[in-house]
């Protein structure tokens, strides 16, 4: 199951509007809280822990799951061990995230917890460090991975390297989880805040098209904005994202007839096995409405992005709706009748053959 998760920071903003964030993540459908421990550093113990607890118990509430960044200093700082964990679960965790590691011998250690706590990996390195883990025996069912956040504007990861360390979970089949910016949000752990990603080319984007760009990579299970506080419309927007399915936003010609704006926004699509280079190929619309008339209405030169249905010039493939991959003259025979918004073209690189998808006019 794939989830959508907030960050928050106690200390760094106040306590009730924490709360009243976590209460409106949870009407939105959001199951996931991360949260940082090192960020603590300096303060008084017992508040600490009494802020924690709280967070936790009105997380706990929505069935959320919390989870705090942890480094090996934190463990000294609260008197907890790698054989006794005890500590976190009564702070109300669901685990604890290892932004700095131990030998692998101590992590694997920890996975054999008796409360069940997550250990959740720092995703970002590339190195064998999960190898390392697996190899001392760990549990894998308590071992989750997640990518780190860059708060500085130009240091996030780029996507050839995500990929790797992201395949390197996947394939053992650990959970991943990653990070995307609210564009509304200016707080974070640390006092540089020029937005909070994983992926530096997500920083000026908006939260659903990051999160869209996540979940079609195939190698992200959890998106969570690292950033507070989001606005309300960026969590709904981000609670209709659908997570299994590419969601196109399109803008739709308003010459385009009624018939042909049904296809591309009711009907069910998917890529042809037979891929072309030049187009997506949704072919079933041409089936279902063989006996309709598909008018000429709008033939300019096409461009990547176009959403394209034929006309009835075009014979049996009167009907048909594509996706332009790439620019083309037009033969005067095939209609534009939308087209993916600008931010979103990107995404046509992750259909593949036989993929399903969807368009959405806002």
């Amino acid at each position: 199951m794939r989830r959508l998760g907030i960050s928050v920071y106690p200390g760094q903003t106040g306590l009730e509007e924490i709360l009243e964030y976590i209460g409106l993540a949870a009407k939105y459908g959001f199951q996931r809280v991360f949260t940082c421990l090192i960020s603590m550093d300096g303060r008084d113990i017992q508040v600490v822990i009494e802020e924690f607890k709280r967070i936790t118990a009105l997380a706990n509430q929505y069935n959320m799951e919390v989870i705090a960044d942890v480094e090996p200093a934190i463990f000294q700082s609260f008197g907890v061990t790698v054989h006794d964990l005890a500590f976190f679960h009564e702070l109300g965790l669901a685990g604890i995230r290892l932004d700095l590691g131990f030998s692998g011998q101590e992590e694997s250690i920890m996975t054999f917890n008796p409360y069940g706590l997550k250990i959740e990996l720092n995703a970002s390195n590339g190195t064998k460090y999960l190898e390392n883990i697996l190899s001392h025996q760990a549990n894998p069912e308590n071992i989750l991975g997640c990518h780190n956040f860059y708060p500085h504007v130009y240091t996030g990861l780029s996507y050839a390297h995500f990929m790797k360390c992201s395949r390197q979970f996947k394939e053992q089949g650990i959970r991943t989880a990653a990070f995307i910016n609210s564009q509304a949000a200016t707080g974070g752990p640390w006092p540089v805040t020029e937005g909070l990603c994983t992926l530096e080319m997500h920083r000026s984007l908006p939260v659903e098209v990051q999160a869209k760009h996540l979940f079609a990579t195939g190698v992200i299970d959890d998106v969570m904005i690292a950033n507070a506080f989001a606005s309300e419309e960026e969590l709904r927007r981000l609670s209709g994202v659908d997570k299994y399915m590419l969601d196109f936003t399109v803008e739709i010609m308003d010459c385009t007839p009624a018939l042909e704006r049904k296809i591309i926004l009711e009907e069910f699509h998917y890529n042809r096995g037979d891929v072309s280079d030049f187009v997506v190929r949704s072919t079933q619309s041409r089936v279902k409405y063989k006996e309709y008339d598909f008018p000429l209405f709008n033939t300019p030169d096409i461009k990547r992005g176009d959403l394209l249905i034929e006309s009835s010039l075009y014979k049996r493939y009167a009907g048909e709706l594509q996706i332009a991959l790439r620019p083309m003259p037009n033969s005067g025979k095939t209609n534009v009748a939308g087209r993916i918004t600008e931010k979103e073209i990107f995404l046509l690189d992750y259909l593949e053959p036989w993929m399903k998808f969807k368009f959405t006019a806002p």
